[in-house]
Parts: structure tokens; sequence; C-alpha cells
């Protein structure tokens, strides 16, 4: 989606405003009428479903929904809080809406049953607002930092203290985290939840990993038990379950929940439910290590390693992966017990923890992939790498919660479909690689840039195929990968790296 969206959509609030006043039209009460409910309680994971009509990026989601009996499905459900949506131009929501959803929760309260909090989201730009918010019903109010200046923003948080209501602080970039430390300086944490928005507002793509980015450093400014919501971009129980085993506190759920409100619950559940996993504690040290680097750019992994010479080589110059291929035919593949002498090697010359090792499995159901996950639960491997084995994940076959990601070959933009399932699935990186008739992986063959393109559309671009020293700064200009997987063009022979070729590699990079 061309443009920054949310650069529009402030703009037309504020004309709006000038128009209608702050209340757009609707008759608020003078003051509030119902009682305080707590919003994303501390030390008890919930799910906040959202009453969502439209968004800029999916059109027309649920424009005839009936704001008061989703409220009550959600609060059936098991919802730990509902979101209602309030902006008129592009979710064609309103704050009619929103009184009605809690009329709605008070009826069902004043029927003897527990009622989730109430959030109002919206586009607030001052502390007028939250308390029109307040006196409609509000339990909470969505305060995005991107938007907000930090002394604006600090009022509005010290509005929703002196009100006795949280404020859900919405952050995504260092900047925001900057306004979030100046405001939790002078308010006090028991009003303050965090968020981040998986979805980028500017252009609505999807990153799952911008949660888990940003986790870290929301905890060192709000402290270790902070309440942090990941938002949005969730649309599946499976992609629930992944979202609850990363340690936050609560899933914002929109589309998913608003499409099919019957379906809520089992969405509800597989958040609450999750435990955390071997794969969440891995992407978790990996997105913090991608939100500390600094420098700019790619990650770099160097596949088809099969000897301590070349491990080290690649460690030393820089390189964040080193791939194993665990398949017998490969003129690269490896044993267990070579992989193990590498990391052996690696750990002495103190490179271990400066590098992650990746097996590389082609078929799930071969004595070498066995071998392989072995490793990884052991702790030898820090990720199997299924290449072009994403059927198994799909189908179930794979253990989901063995640290993994999954690599497709595009050749068509039919093949373009198969990150969407795997994101469907929570699957938070995609690696994408040419296809050359049955071989797979290891072609030095390039993917077609306009496919690569697309990809990159779809999830931040983890790129394999025909990657060389003579091309990558043209690569890296062209597309903006956040990893690329180099393997043959950096060889004197299959499976026998060229240490000069390595080093030409690293210095074009870093050009």
């Amino acid at each position: 989606m061309a443009g920054d969206i949310l650069a529009e959509i402030v703009e037309k609030r504020k004309k709006d405003i000038e128009t209608h006043g702050i209340t757009f039209g609707f008759p608020v009460p003078k003051t509030r009428t119902r009682k305080i409910h707590q919003f994303v309680p501390a030390g008890k994971k919930c799910t906040i479903l959202e009453i969502k009509r439209a968004s800029p990026s999916k059109g027309d989601i649920a424009p005839n929904l009936n704001a008061g009996k989703t409220a009550q499905e959600y609060a059936l459900a098991g919802a730990g809080a509902i979101s209602c949506l309030t902006e008129t131009n592009y979710f064609k929501g309103n704050l009619g809406d929103f009184m009605q959803a809690a009329n709605a929760l008070d009826a069902l309260e004043s029927e003897g049953k527990s009622v989730p909090a109430l959030l109002r989201k919206d586009f607030l730009l001052n502390a007028d607002e939250v308390t029109v918010s307040f006196r409609s019903g509000a339990d909470a109010v969505l305060l995005i930092a991107r938007i907000l200046d930090k002394e604006t923003l600090l009022a509005m948080a010290q509005k929703c203290a002196e009100l006795n209501i949280s404020a859900l602080i919405e952050v995504r970039k260092d900047e925001d985290l900057q306004k979030l430390a100046f405001v939790a300086k002078q308010v006090p944490s028991d009003y303050i939840v965090c968020g981040v928005n998986a979805r980028d507002l500017r252009d609505f793509s999807i990153d799952l990993l911008s949660p888990a980015k940003l986790l870290g450093k929301i905890k060192r400014i709000l402290g270790e038990h902070a309440r942090v919501v990941f938002e949005s971009g969730i649309r599946t129980p499976n992609a629930a379950h992944f979202a609850g085993s990363l340690a936050f506190s609560a899933l914002l759920l929109g589309e998913a929940a608003a499409k099919n409100p019957a379906e809520a619950s089992n969405l509800v559940s597989a958040f609450c439910d999750a435990q955390s996993t071997k794969n969440a504690e891995k992407w978790l040290s990996l997105s913090q290590k991608m939100a500390e680097k600094n420098e700019h750019r790619p990650l770099v992994k160097i596949c088809g390693i099969t000897n301590e010479a070349d491990a080290l080589k690649a460690a030393q110059l820089g390189a964040d992966f080193l791939g194993f291929v665990f398949a017998r035919k490969s003129p690269r593949a490896v044993t267990a017990d070579c992989v193990k002498k590498i990391a052996q090697s690696l750990s002495a010359s103190a490179l271990k923890n400066r590098v992650l090792l990746v097996g590389v499995v082609v078929d799930t159901e071969s004595e070498e992939s066995r071998s392989a996950v072995q490793l990884a639960q052991s702790g030898v491997l820090d990720f199997i790498q299924l290449h072009a084995a994403e059927h198994a994940v799909i189908s179930g076959d794979f253990n989901a919660d063995i640290p993994h990601f999954c690599a497709v070959n595009i050749s068509s933009a039919d093949d373009l479909k198969k990150i969407d399932s795997l994101k469907e699935l929570g699957e938070p990186r995609i690696l994408i690689d040419a296809r050359n008739g049955s071989q797979i992986g290891g072609t030095g063959t390039m993917i077609c840039a306009e496919l690569a393109q697309e990809a990159a559309k779809k999830n931040k671009l983890w790129l394999a195929g025909g990657i060389s020293a003579e091309n990558v700064r043209e690569i890296t200009a062209a597309l903006h990968p956040e990893l690329l997987d180099v393997s043959s063009s950096l060889e004197e022979s299959p499976g026998k790296k060229s240490h000069e070729k390595l080093e030409a590699f690293f210095a074009s990079l870093s050009q």
C-alpha cells in the first residue's frame, strides 16, 4: 500500500475534530455511569478481541456487525478485554459502537456474569479525548506513540491515571521507546500497558517478529513484570499459539475475531494455553539480537559448511548463521559427529556466541533429519531449516516446538502462496530460494527479481540463490533483504569453501 496511511488517518481526524468536535457529534454522557474494569491484569495471560468493521488494508471485514451483540459474544468466549474501533473514515467505527458495546457488557454483568475491560481503540490526539473516552465507558485507551510528541503522550497518560483507567501505549521504533521511558518516569506503572503492533501503520505490512524485537527493551524500561501486548497479524490458532509462547501478557486479535466471532474461543485458548518452547526461546533471542544489531547490512548465512576451517573462517568474517546440510545425496552432506566437532571448535575459539548453527533438512522422515533434530534438541544446532519441506509444517508432521524456519522454492507467482500459508501458521520468517529442476538448494540460480520483490511485500525477505561477491551490493540495494543465504558461489568445489571468496563477499557486503 503506497504512502503513509497513518499520516492520512491523523490528518483527516484533525479536520473531523475541527468540524464535529471531540465527541464527533455523539451524545456522550457528562459523567461516567459504569464501573471500571481492570485492563490486562498482571500475572495472567489474556486476549483482547476487537470489534472492527473494516480496515485500510482489508476493506470491509464485518460492516454489518452489531457492536453490542459482538461484545457479548466475545465476553462469553473468554476474552480478557474487548477493543472497539471508533475511527470512522478508514475503519467505519464510531463512538456509538463503543457505547453500545459498553451497555451490552453492563447488561451481562447485571445478570451476574463476569465481563472484560473495554478498550477504546482510535487515533487519539489529546487529553480531552481521554476524558471523552472515560465518560463513554472506556476502561483503557490506545495511545499511539508515533503520532504523539512526548509531552502530549505524557499528558494523556497522566489523564488516564487521574481517571483510574489504563493507557495502552503502542510502540514500534526506538523513538517510541524514548517516549515510553519519558512517560514511565512520571506515571505509575499500574496505569501503563505497552503494546507492539506487528502491523506497520505506515503501509499495513505485517512482521510477526516486530513485537518480539522490542520485548526486551520494553522490560528494561517498565521492569521485568511489564504488561506487554502482541498486537495484530494473528489470524489462526496456530499463529496465536506462537504468539502465546513468546511471553507476552496479552494478544490483541482484530480481523480474525471480527470476521468470525464464533471461532474466537479457539483463538483465545490457543494463546492463553501456550507455554514457552525452545522454538519461541530461539526466536526471542534472535529477535533481540536483530534489534540490537547496529550494522547496516543484512544478516548472512553461509550454507554448505562441511569442515572446521571453513566454519571458523566464515564466523571470523562476520557470518550470523552457518548452515549444515543433512541430506545424504548432497555433495555438501555432513554427519552429526562432524557438526559436533565444528561446534566444539567454535566454542573453543569464543566464536560460538557470535554465530547460530542451522541444520538444513529436506526429508523430514529421513535418518539424516532425525539426526539433525536430535542435535537441535540437545542445543548443538540452534535452528532446523526445513528446505522445500513446508508441507511438513502445514500438515503438522513436524514438531513446531523445535527451533526452526522454512525454506520454499519460488519459480512462479503461484509459489508465493506458500509464504501466505506458512505465515498463517505463525511462521515468522520464510527463506525463499530459486528452483533448478529437481535440485533443492545450492543451485547457484537466482530467483526472479520481480518474484523476490513480491515476496518481500509479504514478509521480511530472507533470500537464497545465486548470491555472490559480484552481485551482493546490487541485490542488497534493490531488495533490502533481512538475510542473505550464500553457498555455492563461495566454493572451490562442492562442500569446500574458498577463503578468498569468503573474504571478497564480506568485503563487498560492507562497502
